[in-house]
């Protein structure tokens, strides 16, 4: 799965976008300097996101949109269209 697909998946799972997580950890005082850890404690209890979907938030919330370019344009399961991730919902993004 992409990490785009992950984001996607979370935000039909919670009904809430990437944006809306990150301005949500902003508001409980995570960013950047954050452990995994507290995240992902605070994804699980409150929206039952497992780690994997949990970690792709993780990333978000501590390192933005962008992504390694390792699987852009690769072809494989894993692969993203773009080394920029989509946080405004899947239904305003213009790569679909």
């Amino acid at each position: 799965m992409s990490f785009q697909a992950y984001l996607d998946n979370i935000e039909t799972k919670t009904g809430l976008t990437p944006r809306q997580f990150l301005d949500l950890a902003t508001e409980r005082g995570f960013g950047p300097d954050t452990k995994a850890g507290p995240i992902l404690e605070w994804l699980k209890t409150d929206y039952d996101l497992s780690r994997g979907y949990g970690m792709a938030l993780v990333h978000v919330i501590t390192k933005g949109p962008q992504i390694s370019d390792k699987h852009v344009g690769s072809g494989g399961t894993h692969a993203d269209a773009s080394d920029t991730l989509w946080l405004d919902g899947k239904a305003t993004n213009p790569a679909l």
